[in-house]
């Protein structure tokens, strides 16, 4: 069976190798060989078990019953190897909201230490950083709220940290930014954008208010759409345009003290309620402009409010942990 969580409005179905090979898909045990053999099942495990069943998609849905797929454990005991297959069939280095619904999901197994640290460990086939990515995994409650502590380890930023080309650098505030051509050309008011890796690759694009944050409504219209895609996604579906390996995009404004409001369109997905890297990514860079101070940072999405936690020491951010919560949907 394939399980879904939701967390924060982010949907990913869980599987186990052992069903997905019982479906008939020929996934290699070793999770770094199934990474690297990607193009071979990826895309049949995603209409395997994403796809809707014939009559039953809402109207005007997504196409698929989620915004990914976990695959794993592959290994009865912990650390866990797991893959995170993108609809499109594309893998990602790191998700927080899909680590935190698979923390989840061990939990329900009883596969999830009671105490202390976990660590999940995501194979994938991006050839700009290291594979696996290791993410520690804390059971914990926050305001009443039973959850995970993910920690996202130390930040990296600006154009080289996430391989981008071609952009230029502005200055706002007295802060050194990246200006995306293609960002600014759909919108004047994206003409301020920080790049920055936390496992995987973020463009930040820092906007004066809430009107410059684009509405799901808007994302999905086709022009938006098309534009958007033609950045965030890697060939073939989109450009790689400024990153080859393709980039997550989120649009900040800061709604009050360590409060950010933000919106994100995911490579390899599109639109999505929340997303928890991205959420990480964007209190990092409200961090790097001074819009918000290290400790405790409430960044505002569609699908809820992520908790992050910045660290700093000697002027740097040391460490980013983000605080999330998953729930069981259905499994089919």
């Amino acid at each position: 069976m394939t399980c879904f969580f939701d967390a924060r409005g982010n949907i990913y179905g869980v599987v186990s190798p052992v069903e997905l090979r019982r479906r008939g898909i020929e996934l290699p045990a070793d999770p770094h060989q199934a990474a690297q053999q990607r193009a071979l099942w990826a895309v049949a495990a995603i209409e395997a078990c994403c796809q809707w069943a014939p009559g039953t998609q809402p109207a005007g849905g997504k196409p698929h019953r989620s915004d990914g797929l976990l695959v794993g454990p592959f290994q009865a005991a912990p650390p866990y190897d797991l893959l995170i297959v993108n609809t499109d069939g594309t893998l990602a280095e790191r998700s927080g909201n899909g680590l935190t619904i698979f923390a989840q999901a061990l939990t329900e197994q009883g596969l999830m230490p009671t105490h202390g640290d976990c660590v999940l460990k995501v194979h994938h086939d991006q050839r700009d950083t290291s594979s696996p990515v290791a993410t520690s995994v804390e059971p914990a409650q926050v305001e009443g709220v039973q959850g995970f502590w993910l920690d996202l380890g130390k930040p990296a930023f600006g154009a080289d940290a996430v391989g981008a080309r071609a952009v230029q650098t502005r200055m706002l505030d007295q802060h050194e930014l990246s200006h995306v051509p293609g960002l600014a050309g759909l919108n004047p008011q994206w003409a301020h954008s920080r790049f920055v890796r936390i496992g995987n690759p973020h463009c930040v694009t820092l906007v004066a208010d809430g009107s410059g944050l684009p509405s799901h409504r808007q994302m999905v219209e086709p022009v938006l759409l098309a534009g958007l895609t033609r950045i965030a996604f890697a060939q073939p579906v989109g450009a790689g345009e400024p990153c080859g390996a393709g980039v997550n995009l989120q649009w900040a404004t800061l709604e009050s003290v360590n409060r950010i409001a933000a919106r994100v369109f995911e490579r390899g997905e599109g639109p999505t309620a929340s997303s928890g890297t991205s959420a990480s990514a964007v209190a990092c860079a409200a961090w790097s402009v001074g819009w918000v101070t290290a400790g405790a940072v409430a960044v505002v999405m569609p699908g809820g409010t992520a908790p992050v936690l910045l660290e700093e020491q000697g002027g740097e951010l040391q460490r980013v942990r983000l605080f999330g919560t998953a729930r069981s949907m259905a499994c089919a």
